[in-house]
């Protein structure tokens, strides 16, 4: 007699009501397992495959599993997600449910072409009796209990973060295309070749290079590739095609010969780029990221990028200015968070430029390049920040990987010390509000040809918020605040404030700020403070 049986003949004995009697348990779902149905890509293992639903073997993924008795199974595909504010942390993309007998079962999942390349967790969800029993779907940074499904587009990677004019590229590229094309995009007006990429709104200064990807479909492999000529400093892209319309880019910085072939330095947060890459390299299910789990604590810089290769918030750190940047004409050194670290001194930056601008949420910085940044300040050097939550916290290189550490605060070097204000409040943009200016009096230079004044009010603002702290330096001006935005105290503050050794320092105090210089009266606003703050025109 089975366990289930011999416990309701026990309730009858004993004359207890059918409702209390024991229920039957759920079905056991074993062997839940998935795979290409093609030849296993790098990497892939028990809890990991790799389809590619735009190519011609792994086109869809075979759900395998097994019931000990007949149940109802429902099949799902999760996209994990983080920082989503009100939203579950998964979302599912795909489902099926129906009734299986027991014994083995074959699904297949057929994903659209135009699924976000990524990976994905299945969960597998088995009912009966009114009982329910859940299989697979882990948390961030616990261990793997099912199938990860990876979706295989074209990954582009590179060594570095930024190169000198001519140096060669070293790229890593993971696709099972046969032919890939290579090209490159510089983030500017015209160049030699005119063809414009749609994505990141690009102009090609190579003409595409054909490759022959067959030997390298079942793995990543490297791929040099030669730059032409003497591209000036800048913000490119490489991207790789292939012929199914499949798609993969990767940002990249060309610096300068040496420092202050201009004497303006703008400074893109390529630290910040990676510990907001979502891609998952070890293949969990989950994003490799401290904003997915507080387990992990470092993160791998040489990644490709997640959303085809173009980083998280890019658009509203960076893109917009450097597209002002070209739109004006003025013309800058470009740099990457590494650049500004080999710089070796603060001396040797002061040499180099007047100014140095942070357009986009520069947060993670190591001892090295907040030392140079400091030194470059007390020697009288200028320092625009166009963003928020500058400066925050301390990390580490460690070989290719970026360490996360404490807070600078934390570590008795607060940021508002150097930017004049410091984080105060997040809430991922559901609130968001309009400066209003308060220091049209005190700093009449910086709204000059806006049409704002004192009480005036303009932009909508938030996602992160500073303000000055009782470590802002003395004189710190507040040029405009959104006052309370996040709460009693949790004000933004656009401030301004100079040294005796003549530095002067001007903070946006919101995350968006860069993102709204397409409006004429933040354009002029900013403009005003580079010649301020020592920049051509």
């Amino acid at each position: 007699m089975r366990r289930s049986q011999f416990l309701q003949a026990v309730a009858a004995a004993l004359g207890l009501p059918a409702a209390s009697r024991a229920t039957p348990p759920v079905p056991q779902l074993r062997g839940l397992r998935a795979s290409s149905g093609g030849r296993p890509f790098a990497g892939d293992g028990p809890l990991l495959t790799t389809i590619s639903p735009r190519g011609t073997e792994r086109r869809w993924a075979l759900i395998r599993f097994s019931l000990t008795g007949r149940a109802r199974v429902r099949l799902e595909i999760v996209r994990t997600d983080t920082i989503r504010v009100g939203k579950p942390l998964g979302e599912v993309v795909w489902a099926a449910e129906r009734s299986f007998a027991a014994g083995a079962h074959e699904v297949t999942w057929r994903p659209s072409r135009d699924l976000q390349p990524r990976t994905y967790q299945l969960r597998a969800v088995v009912s009966a009796g009114g009982r329910r029993r859940t299989y697979g779907m882990h948390r961030p940074g616990s261990k793997a209990t099912g199938p990860v499904v990876r979706v295989l587009g074209v990954e582009v990677a590179l060594a570095k973060t930024s190169y000198a004019p001519g140096e060669p590229t070293d790229l890593r590229i993971a696709s099972d295309a046969p032919s890939l094309e290579v090209q490159v995009f510089h983030y500017a007006g015209p160049e030699r070749f005119v063809e414009r990429d749609l994505r990141t709104n690009g102009v090609a200064v190579t003409p595409p290079a054909h490759v022959d990807w067959r030997a390298h479909q079942n793995r990543p492999a490297g791929l040099r590739f030669l730059r032409a000529g003497e591209w000036r400093s800048g913000l490119y892209f490489v991207r790789a095609r292939s012929d199914d319309g499949s798609v993969g880019y990767a940002p990249f910085i060309v610096r300068p010969r040496t420092l202050g072939q201009r004497r303006v330095a703008v400074v893109l947060s390529t630290h910040t780029w990676q510990a907001y890459n979502f891609h998952d390299a070890d293949g969990d299910g989950w994003g490799d990221s401290w904003y997915v789990s507080s387990n992990i604590r470092s993160v791998d810089v040489s990644r490709p990028f997640l959303d085809f290769g173009v980083p998280f918030r890019f658009r509203d750190w960076d893109l917009a200015f450097v597209a002002w940047l070209n739109r004006t004409g003025k013309q800058v050194d470009f740099l990457s968070d590494d650049d500004v670290e080999g710089a070796g001194t603060g001396d040797l930056l002061r040499q180099a430029y007047d100014l140095v601008v942070f357009p986009g949420h520069a947060e993670y910085v190591t001892s090295d390049g907040l030392d140079v940044v400091a030194r470059y300040r007390e020697l009288g050097g200028n320092l625009l920040f166009l963003s928020a939550n500058n400066f925050f916290c301390r990390v580490r290189r460690d070989g290719p990987r970026l360490v996360r550490e404490k807070l600078w605060r934390d570590l008795g070097r607060p940021e508002s010390a150097l930017v004049g204000v410091q984080y105060v409040a997040s809430d991922y943009g559901q609130r968001q509000g309009t400066f209003v200016v308060r220091g049209a009096d005190a700093a009449s230079w910086a709204f000059e040809g806006t049409g704002l004044e004192n009480g005036s009010s303009f932009g909508r603002y938030g996602i992160e918020l500073d303000a000055r702290t009782a470590a802002s330096p003395a004189g710190t001006t507040l040029l405009a605040e959104i006052k309370d935005l996040m709460g009693p105290g949790r004000s933004a503050e656009m401030t301004y404030y100079e040294t005796p050794a003549g530095a002067k320092v001007f903070a946006a105090g919101v995350l968006n700020f860069a993102a709204s210089i397409d409006d004429p009266q933040v354009s002029r606003l900013v403009d005003n403070v580079w010649a301020r703050l020592g920049g051509p025109a």
